[in-house]
């Protein structure tokens, strides 16, 4: 995947950054695996606004991801490499011998045409879903299960892979995307591979109205308001405002906020790594 830098025309185009969409090969998704995507403008049940910065956007339909994989022995054929408003990474529309069609995470990679395989016994090849237990030391996987059958929930977003380290009795040694080393299940599945669109991270929008059509309205930083609205608010000139908080008095940028008697603590083997 590549990005498109722009003539600058216009002030918007001179430091824009777009994807290429070059692993594109189909515009218009399955019907059959949409779902209506209802925006709330950052309002809660009683219709007050709740969360700030929330509005407007385009309209878009929600693409049902398998992210279970638990299609298992049965092949399927890569029908085509789609776009998806609701994600950074590209999905792929997958067509299985038995008549059914369903949408994956598309790893970095997939082409059109290609045959991938889910469950036990399955290849540890691009696209593939198969137990901890069976993928081979030191291969890139993604959508990892944490309890098995719930489906995948890490190393999602585009660009993003864990690494199999080792196993320990029961357990897979993966080392995150963020530098953490975590235990999981052997009977957890993963994908093997690296989730597509890894450019996304350079995309430079270029204006402030393409942020708007994303549904993001203009952030008000803290500094700026009054002390009734923020606890860095007042003070004269440009006053930095102290230590950083939240909006309710919380210390932030850098203060812990994980608990220390979080159940899955024990199945960390190392921290973060400090950027």
């Amino acid at each position: 995947m590549a990005l498109k830098k722009f003539r600058p025309i216009t002030p918007g185009q001179r430091f824009r950054l777009a994807p290429a969409f070059d692993e594109i090969t189909k515009a218009t998704p399955e019907k059959s695996l949409l779902a209506p995507n209802r925006k709330s403008g950052g309002r809660d049940s009683s219709g007050r606004r709740s969360m700030r910065y929330i509005g407007g956007g385009h309209k878009q339909h929600y693409r049902i991801i398998d992210f279970k994989r638990n299609k298992f022995n049965i092949p399927g054929k890569v029908a085509s490499v789609e776009y998806d408003p609701n994600r950074s990474a590209r999905i792929a529309l997958i067509f299985y011998a038995d008549g059914e069609k369903r949408y994956i995470l598309c790893p970095n990679g997939l082409k059109v045409g290609q045959t991938i395989l889910a469950g036990t016994g399955s290849a540890p090849e691009v696209g593939n879903s198969l137990p901890l237990g069976e993928i081979p030391l030191g291969t890139i996987v993604h959508n990892i299960e944490l309890h098995p059958g719930k489906g995948g929930q890490m190393a999602r977003s585009a660009g993003t892979y864990a690494q199999l380290l080792s196993r320990e009795g029961k357990y897979a040694n993966l080392k995150m995307p963020s530098g953490e080393s975590r235990l999981v299940l052997l009977t957890c599945m993963a994908t093997v591979g690296t989730v597509s669109n890894p450019d996304h991270m350079n995309v430079r929008l270029g204006k402030a109205g393409r942020k708007r059509w994303l549904g993001r309205r203009p952030r008000t930083r803290a500094v700026v308001m009054n002390p009734v609205d923020h606890p860095m608010g007042g003070g004269e000139g440009r006053a930095s405002g102290g230590h950083p908080r939240s909006r309710k008095g919380l210390y932030t940028k850098g203060k812990k906020t994980r608990s220390p008697k979080k159940y899955s603590n024990r199945l960390i083997k190392a921290k973060k790594a400090k950027k």
